[in-house]
């Protein structure tokens, strides 16, 4: 079975904010779908969350070209592709360190990150921070990423609930993300695609207004991807909009007869198709 990738993604900027610090881009070409949410006073969020997107995007085309580093030891336990997406994460995490310590007024800045990489009918995903990487497949929904924040650690731990955690002051607290520290350890996970599956990459502006379920519905209730990304912007900007929302979602769908064909006549994929948005 020979599966391929269609995406659609949006940001926007939210009822409240006057800045979007959400970032997002992707390269159909090398399998590589990224979101990153900014973190940081004045404009140094955008900063980060655009060098996040595009070091990530940066890498696996020099990837391709055999020129892109290893960052640190190997990735224990996982694909080689899951390593090289690590490996991307901690390159975006050293940019985005360095450009911090470089300039005042940048100092402390930095981003959340989820990312996958398809190669085939396979995908590796990388995050660290709280925006999150959703499964839909048969009509149901599973989140495939852990928030890395200091209330869904104490969820963990057993020590509030997720409804506490909801309700809690310190949502906004993140312990792990790219930026803050010299170095950072991003949760990586090997997974099979299924034809229909979809995955959501988002931002917390999106998961802090519509419900899981809420967003599987509206998913699974469209059959343009692109009409799904207004609708769960939209549906995040009725729940308030209290902060910046950015969804991206891949769908995979089994080839085409003319897409088999095209992709041994092509083996690069054609053109590029990839954008950021801030």
């Amino acid at each position: 079975m020979s599966l391929t990738v269609k995406v659609a993604g949006r940001t926007d900027i939210g009822c409240v904010r006057q800045n979007n610090e959400d970032n997002f881009g992707y390269d159909t070409r090398y399998g590589i779908y990224v979101v990153c949410d900014g973190m940081g006073g004045q404009a140094a969020g955008e900063v980060a969350s655009k060098m996040g997107v595009d070091t990530m995007l940066t890498y696996f085309r020099e990837s391709a070209d055999g020129h892109a580093p290893q960052v640190g030891p190997r990735f224990e336990g996982v694909s080689e592709r899951a390593s090289m997406l690590g490996s991307a994460i901690q390159l975006a995490n050293g940019a985005i360190y360095q450009a911090a310590q470089a300039k005042q007024g940048q100092r402390g800045m930095g981003s959340t990150i989820v990312s996958v990489l398809v190669e085939d009918d396979f995908y590796s995903v990388g995050n660290a921070g709280d925006s999150r990487i959703y499964l839909i497949r048969n009509g149901q929904i599973e989140q495939i990423t852990n928030d890395h924040s200091l209330v869904m650690e104490q969820v963990r731990r057993g020590l509030i609930t997720r409804e506490e955690a909801a309700a809690s002051e310190m949502q906004n607290i993140i312990i792990r993300a790219l930026g803050p520290e010299e170095s950072v350890q991003p949760d990586l996970d090997d997974r099979q695609a299924w034809p229909g599956d979809v995955l959501v990459l988002c931002s917390d502006g999106l998961t802090r207004h519509v419900s899981d379920e809420n967003i599987c519905q509206i998913v699974t209730g469209v059959a343009a991807l692109s009409l799904a990304c207004d609708e769960l912007i939209e549906a995040a900007r009725d729940g308030g909009g209290h902060d910046n929302i950015t969804c991206l979602l891949l769908k995979f769908e089994e080839q085409t007869w003319w897409e088999r064909i095209k992709s041994r006549l092509c083996p690069g994929g054609g053109s590029p198709k990839w954008q950021n948005s801030i």
